[in-house]
């Protein structure tokens, strides 16, 4: 699979590429965008949640990108790791903050595996 080129892409991926530029207020879009331009329909759906899950709501938006990040690292998304690293970083998140973020993803990825290797059964207090 190939990228596709914004100045030969469809007039549908054209659009979501232009809506990208214009809300995030870039010049080019990001590989990933050009990448699932491929299939317009997918590209403008996962355009059209990424702005409504990530924008305003109950988390604060650098909370959000920890979380994408965190996911990513679990997921082993270079690719998604890079960019949201890059997102927190423009909110705010410190060297400090991103390092903290990777020992506890490494601590629930290690404590789940335990509590499903070991089918622990969930506790009735947590059951609410």
């Amino acid at each position: 699979m190939k990228p596709v080129d914004p100045a030969t892409a469809s007039p549908e991926a054209k659009a979501v590429f232009e809506d990208i530029k214009a809300t995030r207020n870039v010049k080019e879009v990001n590989n990933f965008w050009k990448y699932l331009g491929n299939e317009p329909r997918m590209l403008k759906h996962t355009w059209e949640s990424l702005k409504d899950i990530m924008g305003p709501g109950a988390l604060d938006p650098l909370t959000k990108e920890l979380v994408y990040v965190a996911i990513s690292i679990t997921n082993n998304c270079e690719y998604c790791m890079a960019s949201h690293t890059a997102a927190a970083r423009a909110k705010g998140a410190t060297d400090a903050q991103i390092n903290e973020l990777y020992a506890v993803v490494a601590l629930a990825n290690m404590t789940n595996r335990l509590a499903n290797a070991y089918k622990v059964p969930v506790d009735e207090a947590f059951k609410t």
